[in-house]
């Protein structure tokens, strides 16, 4: 039982920093963006690629199972997933943002989604990877409980980041931008805000934390081109239960999804994993569609 609470933490972290791109991009682009689940097996894959080129940099750095080529190639995935979503938004939802009603924009996403995860096999292949074969010892840290050095680094990591963006919305002026943009955006444009930067920002933001998501998420599990379709209803289920917009909700909802289900595995087989933020969704709909913290893209009210 406390395997699972701890399985489930984990996995809500990283499903957390998905939604959280997600939910800015819902709260400040105002559409349902189903390529952001691709975004994350492209941040993935880029930092794969980048440790096949920088593996003679070093091995593997004390207890964990990765080194400095990750680290560097981490960085470069969040630099090359930023130019892809930026390249994105040019070619497609800039044409119909302002043209087309937010039906149009979700539908363009999600043929945007079948694309990338198309080249995303041709170029590396549909076998599941890793990043690294070094072994590693689970450590105890409680009765029943033992972790792996890199699942502690995963949730030590989302947990600062999320830290670090929550004082970012709330502490500087671009983060302001952001929060006003999504409250009121005519107001916002009257107030001379530069609507242009603010939305660049939002992308380099959310594909960013989307692809530090990705290989946190194959430092724990294992890469496949499929990693974006598995992660596509529990970021959806997060982003809706904590409030569209909301950067704490979506990191509540994150966690909420991920210790489903980690102990939905006690009364469903394992094959209907995948179902729990399903009926997580449907509930939060019916329920209370606003989600449990409806509001801006900054902070819960």
């Amino acid at each position: 039982m406390l395997q699972a609470l701890a399985d489930g933490i984990l996995s809500g972290a990283i499903i957390a920093l998905g939604a959280i791109g997600l939910t800015l991009t819902m709260g400040i682009l105002r559409f349902a963006n189903f390529a952001h689940a691709e975004l994350i097996t492209w941040g993935a894959y880029m930092a794969l690629a980048a440790v096949s080129l920088l593996g003679p940099l070093g091995g593997p750095i004390g207890p964990f199972s990765f080194g400095l080529p990750l680290i560097l190639g981490t960085i470069a995935a969040m630099g090359l997933t930023s130019l892809l979503a930026l390249t994105i938004d040019g070619l497609v939802f800039r044409q119909l943002r302002g043209t087309s009603n937010h039906l149009t924009l979700v539908f363009a996403s999600f043929g945007v989604s079948l694309l990338v995860r198309m080249l995303i096999l041709l170029i590396f292949g549909g076998a599941a990877t890793y990043y690294s074969n070094t072994l590693q010892i689970a450590i105890p840290v409680a009765p029943g409980l033992r972790l792996m050095p890199d699942q502690l680094f995963a949730l030590g990591l989302a947990a600062v980041l999320v830290v670090a963006l929550y004082i970012f919305l709330q502490r500087t002026r671009l983060g302001l931008s952001m929060r006003a943009l999504a409250e009121n955006p005519d107001l916002t444009r009257v107030n001379g805000v530069s609507t242009a930067r603010v939305i660049r920002w939002t992308w380099i933001i959310g594909a960013s934390l989307a692809a530090i998501a990705g290989v946190l998420y194959g430092l724990t599990v294992q890469l496949r081109p499929e990693v974006g379709f598995h992660l596509i209803l529990p970021l959806f289920a997060a982003a809706i239960l904590g409030g569209v917009g909301n950067i704490p909700g979506a990191v509540i909802g994150g966690m909420i999804v991920g210790l489903a289900e980690a102990f939905a595995v006690f009364i469903l087989p394992p094959g209907y994993k995948m179902a729990v933020p399903f009926l997580i969704l449907l509930a939060v709909l019916y329920v209370r569609p606003t989600g449990l913290f409806a509001g801006t893209a900054g902070a819960a009210k």
